[in-house]
């Protein structure tokens, strides 16, 4: 399998897991950003599959980070805080296969040739912020009352 098609199906993959992490998600905001990350796994596809292909690249708006920090505010003004603990284990996991993909498309971008290295290293990025996304929800979901509290909000820092 090359990279490509790894790649590809790596991203349905994900797309997959978030949009079954939505359907079980009661939580209106936590559901919106699930399906957020799993729309930007359709892009990241998408991408792949034109690489592949040698088909014309167009470098769509990858980020959701701006969305997501809007839901949080959202999810504070109306006080949306019942979320499941027992959710954290499906989060950690998402998180982990965020941090495998960030990984293995920084590893190969020093790989593909100059035109598409910047693109795997956008692409890294992205799962970066996806990463901490989902770092954002464990700790809301741990401890939701202070969490949401913290002016600083370092963890949603734009790059």
């Amino acid at each position: 399998m090359d990279v490509y098609e790894y790649a590809m199906k790596v991203e349905k993959d994900g797309e997959a897991y978030y949009r079954e992490l939505a359907s079980k998600a009661m939580n209106t905001g936590l559901k919106n950003i699930l399906v957020m990350l799993a729309d930007a796994e359709v892009k990241h596809y998408k991408l792949f599959q034109n690489m592949k292909n040698h088909e014309a690249i167009a470098m769509t708006d990858l980020d959701v980070l701006s969305y997501v920090k809007n839901i949080f505010v959202i999810m504070k003004e109306e006080q949306q805080f019942d979320l499941d603990l027992s959710e954290i284990a499906l989060y950690r996991k998402a998180q982990e296969i965020e941090k495998k993909m960030r990984d293995f498309y920084l590893e190969k971008a020093d790989e593909v040739d100059r035109s598409q290295r910047e693109i795997f290293l956008k692409i890294a990025n992205e799962e970066q912020r996806h990463y901490l996304i989902l770092e954002d929800i464990i700790n809301m979901v741990n401890r939701p009352a202070s969490w949401i509290e913290n002016p600083e909000w370092y963890h949603l820092e734009e790059y």
